[in-house]
């Protein structure tokens, strides 16, 4: 007669396991809680000393070089003749883009200047030559304003979508701007775009209505703000709320 066979510790206990599993139980249930994790204070306890980790230095993340300030007006164009090539090639008013970068059109002393944030996407060697130019112009006609007597410019020299505004500020653009209405010179100035305000000194917070005028090289310009062309294009009473303001601006004697 053979003796029982040697079998393994995990044998025996597969054994076991299917032997329930034949009986049909194949789960068990505890009437008490049981704590599996040991709390930390006691796991550090039980386990032995261990050395610390040493500790890994970790790499400073990285910063962006600061922007060429344009603060510098050591190499601003001191006349409006000046200001198109320096518009043009100056590394330092660039905020990226692949569009190409456009000059402003016009002569200095206009009877107005309006100033909008970008040139037109397809604009290349003429701002506002698009669709928004072409409403723009219609405007001007409707209100008998003859196009030699309008200077027109942008803020940011190339088309550039989703601009960081408050960098263009911080890099010098608002005091660029202001010199080049100071070049300028116009009777009057409209400015489409609430992005351009904090560049002429207007709080962001304040309604743009309220900004009435700028002063500048002991000049003052009354200033009309509004929304942006592509707004006035797209919203019926916006473009009729503006062209009223419009209307009782320039019926207003300077």
């Amino acid at each position: 007669m053979r003796g029982p066979a040697n079998h393994t510790p995990a044998e025996l206990l597969s054994g076991a396991i299917d032997w329930w599993r034949e009986a049909g139980v194949d789960l068990h249930f505890a009437e008490e809680a049981q704590t599996w994790l040991a709390p930390e204070a006691e796991a550090d306890a039980a386990s032995p000393a261990r050395a610390p980790r040493p500790a890994v230095a970790r790499p400073e993340p990285e910063q962006a070089a600061p922007p060429p300030l344009l603060a510098g007006r050591g190499n601003w164009p001191e006349t409006l003749a000046d200001f198109a090539p320096w518009w043009l090639s100056e590394t330092a008013l660039d905020l990226g883009g692949a569009a190409p970068r456009v000059p402003p059109r016009g002569s200095a002393r206009p009877d107005l200047m309006v100033l909008v944030a970008e040139p037109e996407a397809d604009d290349a060697e003429t701002l506002l030559s698009g669709p928004l130019g072409r409403f723009l112009a219609a405007m001007l006609d409707a209100a008998g304003t003859a196009p030699e007597s309008v200077y027109l410019a942008s803020a940011l020299p190339r088309n550039t979508p989703l601009a960081d505004w408050s960098a263009a500020m911080a890099n010098g653009l608002g005091e660029v701007t202001l010199h080049h209405i100071g070049l300028v010179a116009p009777e009057r100035l409209i400015v489409f775009g609430r992005n351009i305000l904090p560049l002429l000194g207007h709080d962001p917070a304040q309604n743009p209505a309220s900004l009435l005028k700028i002063n500048h090289q002991d000049r003052t310009i009354p200033v009309l703000a509004g929304w942006d062309l592509a707004a006035l294009l797209s919203r019926t009473r916006a473009r009729a709320a503006f062209w009223q303001r419009w209307l009782d601006w320039t019926d207003t004697k300077l």
